[in-house]
């Protein structure tokens, strides 16, 4: 099952986050809640709930350079 890890505001956040956890060998998976024109809106950043831990840990220590 899959588990919701972040919530970005824009596709390119999204991204960045995606390829932070995949060089860390996660699984990621990118779901599209709600997205304008202009690619901002909500997109859930979504790992396997066993490593939904860890990858939040990761995305912390990243979190300032995300934005």
């Amino acid at each position: 099952m899959w588990t919701v890890v972040y919530i970005a505001p824009t596709r390119a956040i999204a991204e960045r986050v995606q390829a932070i956890l995949e060089g860390e060998s996660f699984l990621v998976h990118l779901r599209v809640v709600e997205l304008g024109e202009d690619d901002r809106g909500t997109i859930e950043v979504q790992v396997p709930e066993g490593e939904a831990e860890e990858a939040t840990e990761i995305i912390a220590e990243h979190l300032g350079r995300l934005r």
